[in-house]
């Protein structure tokens, strides 16, 4: 058998190893590996695209609909709260109905979600298609990452997870191109047709290529789901209303100190409770705590400053929403290459170089975009900066997804997998929230000469950032044991 094959045997309760259950059909098969890659990824792809594909789309949508700016805004933030807040309850269900059920499941309703998008006729109804999108993607995006990892043989796993986050990459690259062709060349209902012929190809290959696996089973957690999924909801529902509403509203007060308030209550309900949504023992892997870390504090830096440059590239620099999309490419596109390339080397090189490498060089960018928008630099300036930025992605991106796995057992790399998908989810809201009001806070105004000043300071906010999530990479493991 070649190292690009894996087999997918027939395995019996009783042959599980640390109460995890794979099962497939009763004649035994081997399915080239790569199969198995594009089978766990297609889906995850799909996911990450339309966190940022109707970003081009918003004002032909708003012009279609009637849609005011908060009903815009609620797009977005539909998607992205469902989603983040229903990642860990997906896991746990996949643990106990099966992870590739359920990330089926998952595609299904995704997909479904996708069509009723797609023929939306009011505001409201996209909002709430939206927000059943989200609840699809909760069930694909840690699922998909849990079933490729259990589907390669360990020595190939590192390489299988480069490919995953090259891929992941991918949709954040393509995400604003796509959605900027395809509203300028057919329709913004286009952007969620094209999910169905990647749906239709997926499932087959799933089911091909992917075999049924469980991890312990274990009653679900239902206060702790609701302690914890509402301590997202309702931070994710503040940072995103802190700059319309004002950060000393009612509102947003509310929900941030209720969030505040749901943390420390979900530690106290989940202490020695073996049956958590988020069990507590495993933040005593040292990779996994240090992945949540750079998680947050990398996804706050780098995507609000992608927020605020799209935006920058058409209202300064006069690009349409297609063409700003296509000059972010040697940023966005670089984790594309160079994500499988660091899987590939992280068994010799071990993670903490990667990271820290790859960290420094976004800091780095974050700091030369800051001096090239505040000299009102041309666009060829800032070719260099977005390819280091790209080139850092592209480092951090599979090293990270391989630390939050380090030295688990296969049983928790699904709840290890959601927990990290949620704290980015996370990090992005928080990021563009927060770069925002830094750049509002400093006189900005979204007109040509309105970002003199100011987004200077919220570029070096992304970067503190950033070089926060450094200082976390000197702790991560070396070597990978997972």
């Amino acid at each position: 058998m070649s190292a690009l094959e894996t087999p997918v045997p027939v395995v019996r309760p009783a042959d599980a190893v640390a109460g995890d259950r794979a099962t497939t059909s009763a004649a035994t098969r081997r399915v080239p590996l790569w199969i198995a890659i594009v089978a766990t990824s297609l889906p995850m792809f799909m996911a990450t695209l339309d966190n940022l594909v109707m970003t081009s789309a918003l004002p032909v949508i708003r012009t279609d609909l009637g849609s005011s700016v908060g009903q815009l805004s609620w797009f977005m933030n539909a998607y992205t709260l469902s989603f983040a807040t229903f990642m860990l309850t997906a896991a746990t269900l996949g643990d106990r109905i099966g992870r590739r059920r359920m990330m089926l499941i998952g595609v299904t309703v995704f997909t479904l979600a996708s069509i009723a998008s797609a023929l939306s006729t009011t505001s409201e109804a996209l909002i709430a298609a939206r927000a059943v999108q989200g609840l699809g993607a909760a069930a694909i995006m840690p699922l998909s990452l849990t079933l490729l990892a259990a589907a390669v043989p360990p020595q190939m796993r590192a390489v299988a997870i480069g490919i995953w986050g090259g891929v992941s990459g991918l949709g954040v690259a393509l995400g604003p191109v796509i959605g900027g062709a395809v509203v300028e060349g057919v329709s913004w209902q286009a952007i969620f047709w094209l999910n169905v012929p990647v749906a239709v190809v997926a499932v087959p290959l799933m089911l091909l290529a992917v075999r049924e696996s469980r991890g312990t089973w274990q009653r679900l957690d239902l206060v702790g789901a609701g302690l914890l999924g509402g301590a997202v909801f309702l931070g994710i529902w503040g940072i995103v209303h802190g700059n319309d509403d004002g950060w000393s509203s009612a509102g947003v007060l509310g929900s941030l100190v209720a969030a505040a308030v749901l943390v420390p209550a979900y530690l106290l309900w989940s202490r020695g409770r073996a049956h958590a949504v988020l069990p507590l023992r495993l933040f005593t892997s040292r990779g996994f705590s240090v992945a949540n870390v750079i998680g947050l504090t990398f996804t706050i830096g780098m995507f609000g400053t992608v927020f605020l440059l799209a935006q920058y590239l058409q209202i300064v620099q006069g690009y349409s929403p297609l063409e700003a999309g296509l000059r972010t490419l040697p940023w966005t596109a670089a984790p594309m290459v160079v994500a499988p390339i660091a899987g590939a080397v992280a068994g010799r090189t071990g993670l903490r170089s990667l990271l820290v490498t790859g960290l420094v060089l976004q800091t780095a960018s974050l700091v030369w975009f800051a001096a090239l928008t505040e000299n009102g630099s041309g666009y060829s300036s800032f070719v260099p900066p977005l390819l280091m930025a790209g080139v850092g992605m592209g480092l951090t991106f599979a090293p990270s997804a391989t630390a939050v796995l380090d030295g688990l057992p296969e049983s928790d790399f699904a709840v290890a997998s959601s927990a990290n998908s949620t704290v980015r989810e996370f990090g992005v809201a928080l990021g563009i929230a927060l770069l925002t009001a830094v750049f509002l806070g400093n006189g900005g105004q979204l007109t040509p000469t309105g970002y003199d000043g100011a987004i200077g300071p919220a570029l070096l906010t992304g970067a503190a950032a950033v070089a926060v999530a450094v200082v976390a990479a000197l702790f991560a493991p070396g070597r990978s044991r997972a």
